[in-house]
Formats: C-alpha cells, structure tokens, sequence
C-alpha cells in the first residue's frame, strides 16, 4: 500500500490523521487507481510539496483551494499555482487583478507562487489528487479528513494566522478554525464564473498583512518574482 511521505516537520504533529480508516481507504484507493494505469496529478513526489515548502512551525496565513488542476503539467503540489513554464489558468488571472487593486502589485508573468509558500503562506488543496481531465474525481475518498487535520494543526498554533478562504467549498473549512484568536477572511472563488460576485474588490491581500503587523509579524512580500522556466 501507497505509504504517505509527509516532511518530516509534519509527520509527527499529522501521525494520528496517518492511521485513521479514512485515510488508510484513502490509500487503498490511489493505490488502485495507480495499479489500473490511470493518470492523476499532481506526480506522487508533489503530492505533499505545499507541506514540504511551508513547515507547519513556520505557517502564518493559508489559502484553501478546492482540488488540484486536471490538466497535463498544470499540478505540482500548490492550491492555485502552476510551473513557471505553464500558462497561468484563468482563476490566477483573477488572484493577480485583485492584487493590483488591492496592493497596486505589477501582474506577473507567470502562475507560479512557491515565492508566497516559502515565507509561510500554505498553499493547500482541500483535496490532494485528482485524475486527469475529471475535476474533483478524487473528492470524498478521504482527503477531506486529512486536510481538515492539517488545518487543525495550524488552528492550534499559539500565534495567531490568517485563513484565506476562496469559496463555498473552502468555507466549509471555517469549522475548523477559531476565530477569536485567527483572522478568517471569505471571499468568493477566483474563477471567471465568481469572481465578480465577492472575490473582485475583496481586499484579503492587505487585511492579510495589516493582521500580522498589527500581531508583530513581518507583512507577506505578495509580489511575485521573474522566473526561468
């Protein structure tokens, strides 16, 4: 059976989520569908990258996405994100116009954001696979459990962070989250069919930073650096 590989600064804080039914089916599952020769994305070495980029010690905001994207290339272990050599998807298109009304951020040239993930921003996919060209064919097979774990973790963190939820599918996340002690923003989908029923005009990106100055944290760098493909 597929064994989970989680960075080893996750492993002991998600050892209990490792073991449960859910997830033990969940492996079964993947397992199955690997061994039937079926394509699933993000590769298997990306499955956990959000996690092996931000370590949970070092989390101060999550954005929640809702699955991995189902096109050839497009995945590699970070909600929203793409290779600095993949076409930006059309709900990045939208993340970065709402940086530029909110911050007055230049548009960058690519879709690639491992630049947010490394000062702290978890970049994470409620669900964690998807098999190719089917959205969401991985969804109820016992992720959900697992990344509702994960966000339990950093809901525990004594320092307060900000959640980022885009979506009615993320929102359902907001249980999970205290947020007397967290900053929990809403917002609607970043995708052409929502975008411009919530998420347009929004203005995470500057609650976000003026949170954790207010909390004593260095703001979040939102500009997106050049990148070579």
């Amino acid at each position: 059976m597929t064994t989970f590989a989680l960075p080893q600064d996750w492993q002991t804080p998600l050892r209990a989520a490792l073991v449960t039914p859910e997830t033990l089916a969940l492996q079964g599952f993947l397992d199955a569908e690997l061994a039937a020769g079926k394509t699933i994305f993000p590769p298997q070495g990306a499955w956990f990258r959000a996690l092996e980029l931000t370590p949970l010690d070092k989390v101060r905001v999550v954005i929640l996405g809702q699955d991995p994207y189902h096109g050839p290339g497009q995945a590699h272990g970070l909600c929203f994100s793409v290779p600095p050599d993949v076409r930006p998807p059309p709900s990045i298109s939208y993340i970065y116009k709402e940086l530029g009304s909110d911050l007055g951020l230049p548009r960058p040239q690519h879709g690639f954001l491992e630049h947010w993930a490394q000062q702290g921003v978890l970049l994470l996919n409620s669900v964690l696979t998807v098999e190719i060209a089917k959205a969401a064919s991985h969804s109820k097979k016992g992720w959900e459990p697992f990344t509702d774990a994960i966000i339990a973790q950093v809901n525990d963190k004594a320092e307060p962070v900000v959640f980022m939820l885009w979506g009615a599918y993320a929102h359902k996340k907001a249980a999970n989250v205290d947020s007397r002690r967290h900053l929990l923003l809403k917002a609607a989908h970043p995708s052409p069919l929502s975008a411009h029923n919530g998420f347009l005009g929004c203005k995470h990106f500057s609650q976000c930073n003026a949170f954790l100055v207010k909390n004593g944290f260095p703001p979040i760098d939102w500009t997106l650096p050049d990148v070579v493909a």
